[in-house]
C-alpha cells in the first residue's frame, strides 16, 4: 500500500477544507464537490460506455479538446464526460458543448474510483498531460479500462525519476500508453522501464492553429485597436508581478504602446489594484460591453477624452476571451514567468506575434522553441521589458521577424491529435 502517499493525500484534502472558510478557490473547491453523486446518478444511463477525458484546468482541458472533437467526429453519438480538478477549469467549461456532462473529479480514494468507474462504464480515459492520481489509475487498470496519457511531458525532478518515487512509478504502469511531446520525455521514461511510450507531440499547437484559422473578430478588441494609431501590447494571463513589471516598464517610456490587459484572476480586488497601477486613462471591458450595446455607442471617432475606446489600458474583467484576442494585439506579453511558470505561449505564437515573457519558463518545451526561433524573448524585470518593448516598437523589420518565427513554431507543430486520435479510436468500439 502507498502508505506515504496517502498520509501526504490526506494532509492535502485536509488543509483545502481547512482553508476553504478563508480562500475563495479552496471554498470553491470543497463547495462544487457538494451534490457530485447524485448528479452523476442522475446522468448515468447518458454516460454508460463513455469516452472520458480528465483535465487539470481549462488550459489542460484546451489541449485535449482536439482529441475529443476528432473522435467525437468519427462517433456523433459517443457520450462524453469531462471531470476537472480546478473550480476555475470547471466553471470556465461545465456548459461546453461537446461534452454530455461536465464534473469536479472526486478526490482521490479506492472507494471513490471504485464508485465512479462503476457509475459511468467508461469504455476509454484520456487523462491529460498532469494529475497523477494513484487511487484512480490503479483502479481503472482493476476494472480493464484503457487510459491514455495525452501531451504528457517529463522532467528528471519529477517524482517518478526519484529513489523514493516507487508509488508514482507504479501509476505508469497504468497507462494503456502515454503519448508524450518529446523525444527527451521518451528517453526518460525508458530509463525507469517504461515502454509503451509514442511521442506524438503537443495537441496544443493543433488547437491554437485550429482557433487562429476559425475565429471571428472580437468587437471589442478590434474598436480598441483601430480608435487610435500605434501598437497594442497584449498581456495574457498576468499575475500581480506580472503586472508590476508591465506597470513600471510601460511607466518609464516615453511613448508605449497602449495596454490589452488580460489578467488570470477576476477578482475585484485584483481589477482593482491593476486600474489603479496601469496607464490611464484604464476602461473595464464589461463597461465597453454596456457603452457599445446602448443606442447611442461610441463608435471610436468622438473625442478622446470623451470616448472610452481611446483609454490608454483596456483591463479584460471578462472568461474565455484571451485565445481570440491576440489577434488584436501587435505584441504579446504571456504571464506567469516571474510565478510558478508561464502560461500559453502558444495561443499568441498562432496570431503571428512577437512574444514576451518571464524567466521561469524553463518546464515548457513550446517556449524553448519559441526562443531558439526567434519568435519569443524572455525579460528578467521591467528594465527588460522596457528595452524589449522599444525594440520591437521602433524596428519594424524586428518584429516582422518575430511574427514569422512565431507563425511558424506552430505551423510546424501541428499533427498530434491525429496521431492521438487514430490510436485511441479502436477501443471506442
Amino acid at each position: 500500500m502507498p502508505l506515504l502517499y496517502d498520509l501526504g493525500l490526506g494532509l492535502y484534502h485536509a488543509g483545502i477544507r481547512l482553508a476553504a472558510p478563508f480562500h475563495p478557490k479552496a471554498r470553491r473547491w470543497v463547495a462544487g464537490r457538494h451534490g457530485l453523486w447524485e448528479r452523476l446518478q442522475a446522468r448515468r444511463s447518458e454516460l454508460n460506455g463513455c469516452l472520458w477525458m480528465h483535465c487539470a484546468s481549462v488550459g489542460e482541458f484546451e489541449q485535449g479538446l482536439p482529441v475529443l472533437e476528432a473522435l467525437k467526429a468519427d462517433r456523433p453519438d459517443l457520450p462524453v464526460l469531462v471531470t476537472f480538478f480546478s473550480p476555475s477549469g470547471y466553471e470556465a467549461r461545465r456548459h461546453h458543448p461537446i461534452a454530455t456532462h461536465v464534473e469536479y473529479l472526486p478526490a482521490d480514494g479506492a472507494a471513490r474510483a471504485r464508485r465512479m468507474i462503476g457509475l459511468v462504464q467508461p469504455k476509454a480515459v484520456l487523462w491529460v498531460k498532469y494529475e497523477f492520481w494513484y487511487h484512480w489509475l490503479s483502479a481503472f487498470r482493476r476494472a480493464r479500462v484503457p487510459v491514455f496519457l495525452v501531451s504528457g511531458i517529463f522532467r528528471p525532478e519529477q517524482p517518478f525519476f526519484r529513489w523514493w518515487g516507487r508509488t508514482h512509478r507504479r501509476m505508469l504502469a497504468c497507462f494503456e500508453r502515454l503519448f508524450v511531446q518529446d523525444e527527451a520525455s521518451r528517453d526518460l521514461l525508458a530509463t525507469i522501464g517504461v515502454g509503451q511510450v509514442t511521442v506524438s507531440g503537443d495537441t496544443r499547437y493543433d488547437r491554437v492553429d485550429a482557433i487562429a484559422r476559425t475565429a471571428g473578430v472580437v468587437p471589442i478588441g478590434k474598436a480598441f485597436q483601430r480608435a487610435m494609431e500605434g501598437p497594442v501590447l497584449i498581456a495574457g494571463s498576468t499575475w500581480p508581478q506580472d503586472e508590476q513589471v508591465i506597470a513600471t516598464a510601460l511607466g518609464r517610456m516615453s511613448r508605449p504602446p497602449r495596454l490589452l490587459l488580460v489578467p488570470h484572476e477576476l477578482d475585484e480586488a485584483g481589477l482593482q489594484r491593476a486600474e489603479r497601477m496601469m496607464p490611464k486613462p484604464v476602461v473595464r471591458w464589461s463597461h465597453l460591453e454596456e457603452l457599445l450595446a446602448a443606442p447611442s455607442a461610441p463608435a471610436g471617432d468622438g473625442p478622446p477624452d470623451e470616448d472610452p475606446l481611446f483609454a490608454r489600458t483596456l483591463l479584460v474583467d471578462r472568461m474565455g476571451l484571451l485565445a481570440r484576442l491576440y489577434q488584436h494585439g501587435s505584441i504579446a506579453y504571456v504571464g506567469g514567468g516571474f510565478g510558478d511558470g508561464i502560461h500559453s505561449t502558444l495561443e499568441a505564437a498562432a496570431w503571428g506575434l512577437p512574444i514576451l515573457f518571464g524567466p521561469e519558463h524553463r518546464k515548457f518545451a513550446e517556449a524553448k522553441a519559441l526562443l531558439e526561433a526567434g519568435g519569443a524573448r524572455e525579460v528578467r524585470d521591467a528594465e527588460g521589458l522596457q528595452h524589449a518593448l522599444t525594440g520591437l516598437i521602433q524596428d519594424a523589420g524586428i518584429r516582422e521577424a518575430a511574427a514569422v518565427a512565431s507563425l511558424g513554431v506552430v505551423r510546424e507543430g501541428v499533427g498530434a491529435t491525429r496521431r492521438i486520435a487514430a490510436a485511441v479510436a479502436p477501443f471506442l468500439g
